[in-house]
């Protein structure tokens, strides 16, 4: 058809939105009674529900008779208003350029106008409904809170951490302590959880004076209930959570982990793209070596470790003024191959309600740095000298090494990138410079990302 208003090939809303309709798209023959349910008496005119159904059956057959698609299936009516006879049809043809936009509508109209029982029809031009894309996938940036035991306050920095995220941006909790969902209670919400039009679980908001919050848990449909779910329960029940909630933010979600590494966990490594990890642990010494252990797991598992917050490690007294470590000796930020992004407190304005886009000023803070950690997670910070052989064939990689090592002066330092454990190449480095590997004493690798390793080595 030479004049469809669908000339404009920017239209892109669904699988069949090329399809055309004609200004000439005239109803096809005995459209005036489209469903066939019309009463030569007028019986039935004014019930709305059936006049609306007359109506909506009577938009179907305008179509396009080259791609036989209605304007239905193009995504055009957005909705369909009945009063007294009165029928108003929003019409979605803001991508139309004006004269096909005034075609689609007018082949609208015509059909309206033929439907029994109405008296008067009108076409609106309306702003196409959005929905977002349903789950974890629908977010720019999934960042994970983990802790390897129970009780470090990792639900507490969870909820801190959203809400102050909240405050720059569109953020999603995710309470995924299927076995303890405490994030309701800490942020006083509550449910039933709702449904949309599509049957998604919509999450509930929690408000503050500046930003909302898109919170789901399991805990907001269980009421309370104790939640003794196995392996596969919670599998199947998490699943559906993560990939059917209908988010209304999209640009941040936190995901609070149950403690340790058990199938939940794991489970959600695999049904989530995660972008990153905070870990939360106590200065106690057996919490950070587990901590340690759960920080090489993600690592296993490709997930970039941002950082871990160091929690109630010493509490003001408010009578004297005076600090006191609450883990006497202990040096958590030397014993973690992570950074330390925050050290709180065991304080009282950590403890109450934290409200979105109203945090403490130490959430704040670590907010700030989780953001930051996330923009970065997947960079490796290596001087511009450094021997990339990161994708290099294997020969290629001891080739470059080799001459890179050899061309050093004695005291000079070697930075090497790779994709894969470079630990083994100190002896490969002895080697070629004709020394024993223990003269190579200033040797260090770190994993900056879960795929990318760091060496520096000083040649003797």
């Amino acid at each position: 058809m030479t004049d469809s208003p669908h000339s404009d090939p920017r239209r892109n809303r669904s699988e069949t939105d090329h399809a055309r309709t004609g200004r000439d798209a005239d109803p096809a023959p005995g459209s005036a009674d489209p469903a066939g349910t019309h009463d030569p008496d007028g019986a039935g005119a004014d019930d709305a529900d059936s006049l609306e159904a007359r109506v909506e059956a009577a938009l179907r057959t305008v179509r396009d008779p080259d791609a036989g698609v209605t304007v239905f299936e193009a995504g055009l009516v957005e909705s369909i208003d009945v009063d007294d006879g009165e029928v108003t049809v929003g019409a979605a043809v803001d991508e139309f350029d004006d004269a096909g936009a005034t075609n689609a509508m007018d082949a609208m109209l015509r059909a309206v106008r033929d439907v029994p029982g109405v008296d008067g029809a009108h076409v609106e031009p309306v702003a196409p409904s959005t929905t977002g894309e349903a789950g974890v996938d629908g977010f720019e940036t999934v960042i994970a809170v983990a802790s390897a035991k129970g009780g470090v306050g990792k639900s507490t920095a969870s909820t801190g951490l959203a809400c102050a995220l909240a405050a720059d941006r569109p953020t999603g909790l995710f309470d995924a302590d299927i076995h303890g969902p405490n994030a309701p209670s800490l942020l006083d919400v509550s449910g039933p959880v709702r449904s949309d039009d599509e049957g998604r679980p919509l999450p509930v908001t929690a408000s503050g004076s500046d930003a909302d919050l898109d919170v789901m848990s399991v805990g907001l449909m269980e009421s309370g209930a104790p939640l003794a779910w196995r392996g596969a329960m919670a599998h199947d029940a998490l699943t559906e959570l993560f990939t059917d909630t209908a988010w209304r933010a999209d640009d941040t979600l936190v995901v609070d982990l149950p403690p340790g590494t058990g199938d939940v966990v794991l489970t959600t490594l695999q049904e989530a793209r995660i972008d990153g990890v905070v870990v939360v642990t106590t200065p106690f010494p057996s919490s950070v070596d587990d901590t340690e252990r759960s920080i090489e797991l993600f690592r296993d598992n490709d997930v970039p470790v941002l950082g871990a917050v160091v929690n109630m490690g010493a509490f003001t007294c408010p009578s004297c003024g005076d600090t006191h470590d609450l883990f006497p000796g202990s040096t958590p930020t030397e014993s973690l191959s992570a950074p330390v992004l925050a050290e709180l407190p065991f304080a009282p304005e950590l403890q109450e309600t934290p409200s979105p886009g109203d945090s403490a000023p130490a959430m704040k803070r670590l907010a700030d740095r989780v953001a930051d950690a996330a923009a970065t997670a997947w960079d490796v910070d290596a001087p511009p000298d450094a021997v990339d052989i990161r994708g290099d064939p294997p020969e290629r990689r001891r080739d470059r090494v080799a001459d890179r090592f050899r061309s050093l002066e004695s005291g000079e330092t070697l930075t090497l990138v790779s994709d894969r454990d470079p630990s083994p190449v100190r002896e490969f480095l002895a080697e070629v410079v004709d020394r024993a590997p223990a003269a190579i004493d200033e040797f260090d690798v770190e994993r900056r990302t879960p795929t990318d390793w760091v060496l520096t080595a000083v040649r003797p």
